[in-house]
């Protein structure tokens, strides 16, 4: 798209008395400082929406974009289908017309990549660094550091007290919204690379603290957090109650549980919304009850919308008081209302319990979906006296024993993946007796720095869903559809590329002096070189700049 001079190009005059000579600085998006996993959207997105001017085929392109997104993420096609992508919520291009849906693009990628059998990268030959390296816990975070080490020549070992690996990925998250082959997939890629995975094997059972240390180098402990929390009232002890962790873990194992017509679901973060969506695929009548209101619900917003779609009641500002029974077995449950004081630590209102105003409700069972913790049986000295790890993500527990995910405090899986390469990469640091990896130097883009007015107005990609009956006949049936290759190009030409030039050529055909000339061979973000001999600093590249990119010196 061209720019209108008339709306534009700044006045000369007043241009001339500022002398504005452009820096060429790149950005840091705003999609990138809220990912929780770390990784760079706008990088591997800009590869593709700037594939033409690189000189790549869309096979090229996607194959350099997936290399990209999977040097810092090894679960595209897992992340593209669980994350809440907090990325999307400052997306610039949301003021113009909608975000970019970064959730769908890494999704697609992640499915192409394994259709096409893609391997993942190295960086060195397997086995050609000495150390040996142990993992405790086959979730997002040991196979987060497993695969950054693995990847860097080491031997690695994962120890898993389950019979199958993934971790809360793999137990935690229903087969409609993570398919298990999709996961095992991503799972199998990693250990391709010759990481050993040792199933059934738990420490403090099966292996010794002590051997393991002795045996590696390095550790990590990647153990999760799979421990659900009881409710702590009257009548929780006996047959037809469950906490949310140990409810879907039966579920995704394929052992029947005998709920019952009417189940009580209590909380009201994502364990809560699939526990609750779980259940009611049984055929069941579900009840939702969350002390507090939507606004305050940490689940995933579209995912408490299927959840009611599916036929999932939500009582808010409500919380259960008592379980009631008759001849041992659940008959009903005491509620009480509740009201919003002021927040707490969480930044959440607290919620208030309002005096006489308990309800009994009439339930066959209960599932406790209320928060989590790690189970520490067997873990010894690495064992914390507090429920969480109160580590810091920069330094080791114990000399070259490292820590991430939820051991160290519930949250995404991202996170979790994050985590585990951030410890790998440090981990490797201190081996090689290199200089710690450098931290992100690059600025946040300022706010309105991104002319929008200057794109053109774009609709997103319509997200395919089965119909909102389809899990009645299918209970495990993926719902989400993953976007077509075309609806993938299109929607990452949607990206605004904002801090960073993606060749619109705006500086280059304004720029009276020819101080702009065309690179011969461009890179993404780099498609014109400044002649300082040649600029005047009148000024007119930055004010029309779109992205953001260029700036006063």
């Amino acid at each position: 798209m061209t720019a209108k001079p008339s709306d534009q190009v700044p006045d000369a005059t007043s241009l001339a008395a500022a002398r504005l000579f452009p820096s060429r600085r790149e950005k840091r998006a705003p999609c990138g400082g809220d990912c929780v996993g770390g990784g760079d959207a706008r990088a591997w997105i800009g590869i593709v929406a700037q594939r033409r001017k690189l000189g790549l085929s869309v096979p090229e392109a996607l194959e350099n974009a997936w290399y990209m997104l999977t040097a810092v993420n090894p679960f595209p096609a897992t992340l593209g289908r669980v994350c809440p992508h907090p990325c999307q919520d400052h997306c610039t291009r949301a003021q113009k017309d909608d975000a970019v849906a970064v959730n769908a693009l890494e999704r697609f990628l992640g499915d192409w990549a394994l259709a096409r059998g893609l391997s993942l990268p190295r960086l060195a030959a397997a086995g050609s660094q000495p150390e040996s390296v142990g993992v405790i816990g086959a979730g997002p975070a040991g196979f987060s550091f497993a695969y950054q080490m693995a990847r860097r020549g080491y031997a690695v070992s994962i120890y898993e007290r389950e019979s199958v690996p993934g971790g809360m990925l793999q137990f935690g998250i229903p087969q409609y919204r993570l398919p298990e082959d999709v996961l095992a997939a991503e799972v199998r890629r990693i250990l391709d690379l010759g990481v050993t995975l040792h199933l059934g094997t738990a420490v403090g059972r099966d292996v010794s603290l002590d051997l393991l240390r002795d045996r590696h180098r390095t550790l990590f402990l990647g153990i999760g957090a799979n421990r659900g929390l009881t409710l702590g009232i009257p009548g929780e002890e006996g047959s037809g109650t469950w906490t949310g962790t140990g409810y879907l873990s039966q579920v995704n194992r394929g052992i029947g549980v005998a709920l019952g017509r009417r189940v009580a679901v209590v909380g009201g973060g994502n364990t809560a919304i699939d526990a609750a969506r779980c259940a009611r695929r049984t055929g069941a009548d579900v009840t939702l009850l969350y002390r507090r209101t939507r606004h305050e619900m940490p689940a995933i917003d579209a995912e408490v919308d299927d959840a009611l779609a599916e036929g999932v009641r939500i009582e808010f500002l409500t919380a259960p008081v008592e379980i009631v029974r008759e001849n041992s077995r659940i008959c009903s449950l005491v509620v009480q209302r509740m009201a919003l004081g002021e927040p707490d630590r969480s930044g959440r209102r607290s919620p208030i319990a309002i005096p006489g105003s308990e309800q009994v409700i009439a339930v066959d069972s209960v599932i406790a979906a209320v928060s989590q913790q790690p189970d520490w049986d067997g873990l010894g000295a690495l064992a914390p006296t507090t429920p969480w790890l109160e580590s810091n993500a920069d330094h080791p527990l114990t000399d070259h024993v490292w820590a991430g995910g939820d051991s160290r405090g519930l949250g995404l899986a991202g996170g979790a993946i994050r985590q585990g390469r951030q410890a790998a990469e440090l981990a490797h640091a201190r081996l090689r007796g290199l200089p710690l990896p450098p931290t992100d130097a690059r600025p946040p883009l300022a706010e309105r720095a991104v002319r929008t007015d200057f794109y053109a107005g774009r609709a997103p990609v319509p997200l395919s869903r089965r119909g909102p009956d389809a899990w009645r006949a299918e209970p495990d049936l993926e719902l989400a559809q993953t976007i077509t290759e075309a609806e993938f190009l299109a929607e990452a030409e949607r990206c605004l590329s904002c801090g960073l030039c993606f060749g619109c050529e705006q500086c280059f055909m304004y720029c009276n002096n020819a101080g702009l000339q065309r690179l011969d061979h461009p890179a993404r973000g780099q498609y014109f070189e400044l002649s300082a001999e040649r600029c005047v600093a009148c000024g007119k590249c930055i004010d029309l700049c779109p992205c953001g990119f260029l700036e006063p010196e």
